[in-house]
C-alpha cells in the first residue's frame, strides 16, 4: 500500500465520483481507477459500490476513509512540522516516555525542558521501554522515561529513582485494616498484572519480586493498560500493583495500601545512546535528576509522616 493510493482514495472518497477525483488530482480517470482497484485487492476489500454512473462507500469503505483520515492529517503536520524546523533552523529533541510515569514527576520535568531553550522542538512520544530502546537506535527519539532495565551495549541507562510499589484493592478490602501487608499476606489474593505485551513488561517484573522472596501468586488477569487493571480491580476481579505516584489517581471505588516490602520497588530510568554527546541532553538529564530528588524528598516525608 502505498501513501500515493491513499490520497488518490481519499479524494474519490470526498468528491464521490471517479470523474470529478481524477480532475482535482490532475490525472486520467483510467489509471486512478486502477489504482483504487489495486487498494482494493491489497486490501482484500471492497470500498466502493459501483452503482452506475454513481459511488458509494462501503462499510469497509467507510472505515478505511475514517482511519485514513486520521493518517493523513497527521502526516499534513509532520510536514508542517519538518518545514518549520527547517525554516526556522531549529535543532529537534524527542522524548519517549512510559504512560506510567506520568503520575510522578515526569510532567514536571516535561514542562521544565520546554522551557529550556526555544530554539529545541520538543517532541514527545508514547512508547514501552522496549520500543524507546528501538527509536533511540533509530533516531526518532533522543532520550526515552522507562520502567524495565534492559542491556544493551548502545545505550546508557540512569536509575532515577526506586518508586515504592502500593497495592490497589477494592473500596473497604480486609487489607486495608492492616498496617503495610508483607508481601506474603497478598498470596490469598488473586493478582492483575499489566501490560500483557509486549514482553519482557512491568508483568515480569513485579513477579520476579515475589519470586526473589519464593512466593508464587496468583495471576488471575492480564491487561494491557495500568487504568483497565484498575478498573478490574474495582469490579472485584483481583488486586493489583502498581508505583506509589498512581495514588493521585482517584476513584471512589478503590483504595491504595502501602505494603511492608522495601524491595517492592519500580524503577524510573533514563535512556540514551552512549554516543549522544549533546550538551542539551545534559541539561535535560540534570533536569531529570533534580525533579526526581524533590519527588523522591516528598515521598520520604509522607512515609514519615504515616
Amino acid at each position: 500500500m502505498e501513501l500515493r493510493q491513499i490520497r488518490y482514495f481519499l479524494c474519490v472518497a470526498e468528491e464521490l465520483s471517479f470523474t470529478r477525483a481524477a480532475e482535482k488530482l490532475h490525472m486520467a480517470q483510467p489509471p486512478l481507477s486502477r489504482q483504487i482497484q489495486q487498494l482494493e485487492a491489497e486490501l482484500g476489500a471492497q470500498l466502493f459500490d459501483r452503482l452506475g454512473r454513481s459511488i458509494r462507500l462501503t462499510d469497509a469503505g467507510k472505515f478505511f476513509y475514517d482511519q485514513t483520515c486520521h493518517i493523513s492529517a497527521r502526516l499534513e503536520d509532520i510536514a508542517s512540522d519538518t518545514r518549520r524546523i527547517a525554516e526556522k533552523r531549529k535543532k529537534w529533541f524527542g522524548i519517549g516516555f512510559v504512560p506510567s510515569t506520568l503520575y510522578g514527576f515526569v510532567p514536571d520535568f516535561i514542562r521544565q525542558v520546554f522551557a529550556l531553550d526555544p530554539q529545541v522542538e520538543i517532541g514527545l512520544s508514547e512508547l514501552t521501554t522496549i520500543q524507546q530502546f528501538e527509536a533511540l537506535k533509530s533516531g526518532r527519539i533522543d532520550v526515552g522515561v522507562g520502567r524495565i532495565l534492559l542491556d544493551d551495549p548502545e545505550i546508557t541507562r540512569l536509575v532515577l529513582i526506586e518508586e515504592p510499589l502500593v497495592a490497589v484493592v477494592p473500596k473497604g478490602h480486609p487489607l486495608t485494616q492492616l498496617h503495610k501487608p508483607r508481601p506474603e499476606q497478598l498470596m490469598g489474593e488473586a493478582l492483575i498484572l499489566y501490560p500483557a505485551k509486549p514482553r519482557p513488561s512491568y508483568i515480569d517484573h513485579v513477579l520476579g519480586l515475589f519470586r526473589r522472596l519464593g512466593l508464587e501468586p496468583r495471576v488471575a488477569l492480564e491487561a494491557n493498560e495500568l487504568q483497565t487493571a484498575v478498573g478490574l480491580v474495582a469490579a472485584g476481579l483481583g488486586i493489583t500493583l502498581v508505583p506509589g505516584s498512581v495514588h493521585r489517581l482517584h476513584r471512589d471505588d478503590i483504595e491504595y495500601v502501602r505494603l511492608n516490602a522495601p524491595t517492592f520497588t519500580s524503577p524510573i530510568m533514563m535512556s540514551w545512546l552512549s554516543r549522544n554527546e549533546s550538551p542539551f541532553l545534559k541539561e535535560v538529564i540534570g533536569l531529570a535528576k533534580y525533579h526526581a530528588m524533590q519527588y523522591y524528598a516528598t515521598w520520604q516525608a509522607e512515609e514519615s509522616g504515616s
